[in-house]
């Protein structure tokens, strides 16, 4: 079908595609919670409990202690760095497609080292030794405290520069560079798959995936960015070179070059006007797609089904873009009404007390308005808080 006339779809189909693919028209079981942030094409988790909560609107019945266990007790599920350079939770069994995936964008950042260092020999002992300390779980003092008690590196504080973060924090000296704990954790994603451990204490740790997920399944990259790319198309589909490459936080010709690879099985389609591509196999869903009843639901701030594009009006109006999409890169929670944002919201939770207050952009009818309240207490349920409060308006 590539180069022939592309075929017409409407936004409500497009709408109906999308929420059915992340699971929000029909809930998933709680014996597939582990497969959902695949669908989604990973559960944004930079802020930890924002990926938990994306889990909730779209596993029945799930509760955080349920995500708290396929993280930390069956390991079915991690949280790592992926797509941006953003964490993510991700299925365990798909790791090596999303980190080996999303390697290019670490390896923007390792060849800067090695130009600056001018050594690529010193650079790759260097990732060798963390790769060597990283067989466990280990925090950012672990690794700077290694680094120089056992492998001779030198330190230095400095301060970190991050959102504003005036605290010092070690870098390691190689050459004329002095590198931080994180820059290396990021970095060496360009050649090891590496996820997070368990908190030691109020610290974060990092551990390879192969010493942490059982059953570990490695895949060489360009395998994996063909498989991310699909995995992509599958989630946010129908869309463009461009939106991957943001969403991948690719430069263009690297994105080309991977959805070139994936060209014959990608069709075009005509979205009111819009072209934009959809994979072949997934074409006759998209133009019966539909949503047999309102979809209505809460879901939390950065959630995966408002990241998959550069421009955002296929969820909301250009008047309200900016309560969505903040300053920042902050994204609001939101409330999804067929797929588009109808409002933004918030939670205040006290003990087994929870507060949710939705701002509706405007006037809701009765119908959603009461589901908006069922939304309200399954979260309650969500976080085991026995008594809910919703306020509309």
């Amino acid at each position: 079908m590539p180069g022939s006339k592309p075929v017409s779809v409407s936004s409500k189909h497009v709408a109906a595609f999308r929420l059915g693919r992340h699971r929000l028209s029909k809930q998933t079981s709680l014996a597939a919670l582990s497969s959902v942030p695949g669908d989604m094409a990973g559960a944004q988790a930079q802020v930890l409990l924002a990926g938990q909560m994306s889990i909730w609107p779209r596993v029945k019945g799930a509760r955080l202690r349920d995500v708290d266990s396929a993280l930390w007790k069956e390991r079915t599920l991690v949280r790592a760095w992926g797509m941006r350079g953003t964490m993510f939770l991700l299925p365990s069994d798909d790791l090596s497609v999303f980190v080996r995936g999303s390697a290019r964008r670490a390896a923007y950042n390792l060849n800067w080292a090695i130009r600056h260092t001018g050594s690529k020999q010193d650079i790759d002992k260097l990732l060798d030794r963390v790769a060597e300390i990283l067989e466990e779980p280990r925090t950012r003092t672990d690794l700077a405290q290694i680094l120089t008690e056992s492998h001779g590196y030198k330190l230095k504080s400095k301060i970190s520069g991050g959102w504003g973060d005036k605290r010092r924090v070690a870098h390691v000296k190689v050459g004329a560079l002095s590198l931080s704990m994180g820059f290396l954790l990021h970095i060496i994603r360009a050649r090891d798959v590496i996820c997070s451990g368990p908190n030691k204490g109020t610290e974060a740790t990092y551990v390879r995936a192969d010493k942490w997920i059982h059953d570990w399944k490695d895949v060489s990259q360009e395998k994996a960015e063909r498989e991310l790319l699909v995995k992509y198309l599958k989630a946010h589909g129908p869309a463009t070179i461009n939106d991957f490459a943001i969403w991948e936080g690719l430069y263009m010709k690297d994105a080309k070059d991977i959805w070139s690879k994936e060209a014959e099985n990608i069709v075009e389609v005509d979205m009111d006007g819009s072209k934009a591509s959809i994979l072949e196999s997934d074409l006759s869903e998209l133009e019966s797609a539909k949503v047999d009843e309102t979809v209505v639901r809460l879901v939390p701030y950065f959630d995966s089904f408002l990241l998959g594009h550069k421009y955002h009006l296929n969820i909301v109006d250009e008047k309200n873009r900016k309560k969505v999409y903040r300053s920042q890169g902050w994204v609001s929670p939101v409330l999804l009404v067929d797929g588009r944002a109808q409002g933004v919201w918030s939670h205040a939770q006290k003990k087994s007390d929870l507060e949710v207050h939705v701002t509706p952009f405007s006037k809701l009818s009765g119908q959603v308005s009461e589901r908006v309240k069922e939304e309200a207490s399954d979260l309650g349920r969500f976080l085991e808080c026995s008594n809910v409060k919703t306020v509309i308006g």
